[in-house]
C-alpha cells in the first residue's frame, strides 16, 4: 500500500499542469476530518494516508505520497440536509438564527450565501422546518466551517469568526406553509453517528 503523509491545502505553489495530471482521491467528510485513513485512488492505486493529528483534509487540497505522486482530493458527494428559507414566509436572516442555533449544538455546519448544509438528523431537521425554513435531503460534497479556533494549514480557505446574536419568535403553519415532511423529496432516513 502507498502512503501519504503530506497535505498541501488547495494544491498551494504547485503547478497546474501537475495538478491536472494527478490522480484523485474521493472522500467523505466522515473519513476527511480524520488524521489516518485508507483510501483508493482514482488510478487503482490503495494510499493508507497518515497525517498530523487534528489535520483535516478538504476538498481541493493535495496528498504527496512516500513515491512523490501527487493525489487530488475531492469531496465526495454524500447525504446532506440542504437548509434554505422559506420562499413564502421566510427571509434570508432565518439562516442566520438557523445558523445561530446550530452552532449551539455544535453541528458542523457548511455556510453557503443562500443556503446551509449539515448531516441528516431528522430531529434537527425538525426543529428547522419549525423556524420557516425549508430542509430538503440532497447528495452533495459536504465542507462544513473550520471554526474560529481552527488552524490555518488544517482549514486553509474555511474561517469561522465573530458571534451571531438572534431573537426567537414564533410562526403558525398553515397548510399551505409547505414545511412538513410530505413537502420534500426523501424522507430523512439517516440518524446521526460518532465520529472517530
Amino acid at each position: 500500500m502507498l502512503q501519504a503523509s503530506k497535505l498541501v491545502p488547495q494544491g498551494q505553489g504547485l503547478a497546474p499542469a501537475l495538478l491536472r495530471r494527478a490522480a484523485q482521491v474521493e472522500i467523505d467528510w466522515d473519513l476527511r476530518q480524520k488524521s489516518r485513513f485508507d483510501a483508493t485512488a482514482s488510478d487503482g492505486r490503495h494510499v493508507g494516508v497518515f497525517l498530523a493529528r487534528g489535520t483535516v483534509v478538504r476538498g481541493g487540497d493535495v496528498l504527496i505520497t512516500e513515491d512523490g505522486s501527487l493525489l487530488r482530493v475531492v469531496a465526495a458527494p454524500q447525504p446532506v440536509l440542504r437548509i434554505t428559507p422559506c420562499a413564502q414566509h421566510g427571509s434570508p436572516f432565518d439562516l442566520t438564527r438557523a445558523a445561530y442555533h446550530l452552532g449551539n449544538r455544535h453541528v458542523p455546519i457548511e455556510l453557503k450565501p443562500d443556503h446551509l448544509k449539515i448531516e441528516p438528523d431528522h430531529v434537527l431537521a425538525d426543529m428547522l422546518r419549525a423556524m420557516h425554513l425549508t430542509v430538503m435531503e440532497v447528495c452533495e460534497a459536504f465542507e462544513p466551517e473550520g471554526g474560529a479556533y481552527a488552524s490555518h494549514a488544517a482549514h486553509a480557505g474555511h474561517h469561522g469568526h465573530g458571534h451571531v446574536h438572534a431573537q426567537e419568535h414564533t410562526h403558525a403553519h398553515g397548510p399551505e406553509c409547505n414545511h412538513g415532511p410530505a413537502a420534500h423529496e426523501h424522507p430523512i432516513r439517516i440518524h446521526p453517528h460518532g465520529h472517530g
